[in-house]
């Protein structure tokens, strides 16, 4: 099985969830406090391919922040994506990835299909 990492929000119950489910399967995943070391625009280029997902599907758009920044569903991607960069707690969160694929753990199960 390749490494997996999880992008992880210690205080978030769902990131918290998805480690325990990853550790109860047998994976014990390198952990990224994403909060503490933000991923760069290329880190998150390369998450959107392997969730496959626009990048609006990737964000917290309830959080603050996305208001405060005027952002909206309408923004362009390449504004979206700066935000996100600029601030990492509008990435959604738990992400797990392997070298080949990501999940978004919402819920935790998710990241079950990216382990086969």
């Amino acid at each position: 099985m390749s490494t997996v990492t999880l992008y992880h929000n210690p205080r978030c119950s769902k990131s918290r969830a998805t480690l325990a489910l990853l550790q109860e399967n047998g994976v014990e995943p390198q952990v990224r406090r994403y909060l503490d070391e933000p991923l760069n625009e290329q880190e998150i280029r390369s998450l959107l391919t392997k969730l496959n997902i626009s990048v609006i599907e990737m964000m917290r758009t309830k959080e603050a922040e996305f208001k405060e920044q005027g952002l909206s569903k309408e923004s362009d991607d390449e504004t979206l994506i700066a935000a996100m960069v600029a601030t990492p707690k509008l990435m959604e969160r738990p992400i797990a990835e392997t070298a080949s694929a990501a999940a978004i753990g919402r819920p935790p199960e998710n990241v079950l299909d990216i382990l086969a």
